[in-house]
This record gives C-alpha cells, sequence and structure tokens, in this order.
C-alpha cells in the first residue's frame, strides 16, 4: 500500500511540474483567448421630463375612441358636494368638500361626453397619504369611475401604461 501511494504520489508531482513547464514556456502570444461575455448594450430610457405631455400621447394614440379633458377640477365631476368619507383608517368619517380635491389630471370622455375614466399623476405617496388626492379619488369612486393612479418616480413604461389603463377602463 505503502509503495502505489508513494508512485501515485509521483506521477502526480510529475503531471504538475509539466504542466507547470509548458505554461511557463508558452508565451503571452500564444495563450489561448477565452471567450468573453459581454452584455449587449441597453438603450438608455430617454429622462421624462413633461409626465403631462407623456401621458397625453399614450392616451390621445393609445386609446383614441376618448376625448380627454385635462386638469379638471373635481367640483366639475361632482358638483359642490360634501359628503363623508373615512380617509384614513385612524380617523373618523369626516365631511370633505371637493372643492378640496386635487384636480383630475385626465379625464377620458366616451362619444357622448360622458366621463369613463380619471387618470390621475402624482408622485412620492400622494395618491395614498395626501389628503386633496384622497378627496379626489373618493368622488372617483363615488361618481363610479375608474381612478387610474401613476407614481411619476417610477418608469411608466409606455407598454405598462397602456396595459393598466386597458385593465381598469375593462373590468
Amino acid at each position: 500500500m505503502g509503495l502505489l501511494k508513494s508512485l501515485l504520489n509521483m506521477a502526480v508531482k510529475a503531471a504538475a511540474d509539466s504542466l507547470t513547464q509548458k505554461l511557463e514556456n508558452q508565451s503571452v502570444d500564444e495563450a489561448p483567448a477565452s471567450p468573453r461575455f459581454e452584455p449587449e448594450p441597453q438603450p438608455q430610457r430617454e429622462e421624462i421630463t413633461d409626465w403631462n405631455a407623456y401621458f397625453e400621447d399614450i392616451l390621445k394614440t393609445d386609446f383614441p375612441q376618448y376625448t380627454l379633458s385635462r386638469n379638471v377640477a373635481v367640483t366639475d365631476l361632482a358638483g359642490n358636494a360634501a359628503d363623508q368619507f373615512q380617509l384614513y383608517k385612524t380617523r373618523p368619517v369626516q365631511t370633505y368638500k371637493a372643492e378640496w380635491g386635487v384636480p383630475y389630471t385626465f379625464v377620458l370622455n366616451n362619444e357622448a361626453g360622458k366621463p369613463v375614466g380619471i387618470v390621475m399623476l402624482g408622485s412620492g405617496h400622494s395618491h395614498t397619504q395626501n389628503v386633496k388626492y384622497l378627496i379626489s379619488r373618493m368622488y372617483a369612486k363615488k361618481l363610479g369611475l375608474p381612478y387610474i393612479n401613476f407614481y411619476t418616480q417610477y418608469p411608466n413604461e409606455r407598454q405598462y401604461v397602456v396595459g393598466r389603463i386597458r385593465k381598469f377602463l375593462n373590468s
């Protein structure tokens, strides 16, 4: 057993020495080129500076069956209403006036001019925490209109925007 182990050790050492010798004798030019993986360059996404124009283009192009109204006061749809809502879980039901809501960024109207959906742009946590946005959302809900909100700090790629609007309008 000891002899076998010695022979095996000598064979491994000889193979290692031979490989080391070959590598030392090989010049840099002869070294085989290793394949390099280089990912495809991704096109740089254009930074959107005018979100209203970006969304207006999408709405006009992908939803031509609707007419657009821009910057629509909540009172234009709900009237001079004052309704009770619970906007925050930690607060009781309170009365909120429609005039306190932030104007709707876009209202989609059908052929008869009747509103069928609202597209609302905001940033930060505006749609879930800002009282003006919450009032606008509750009046849209009261009117039975889909309130489709988008945050401008996110990419909002065209395909996503179109799909999300279609989902709300078709439900």
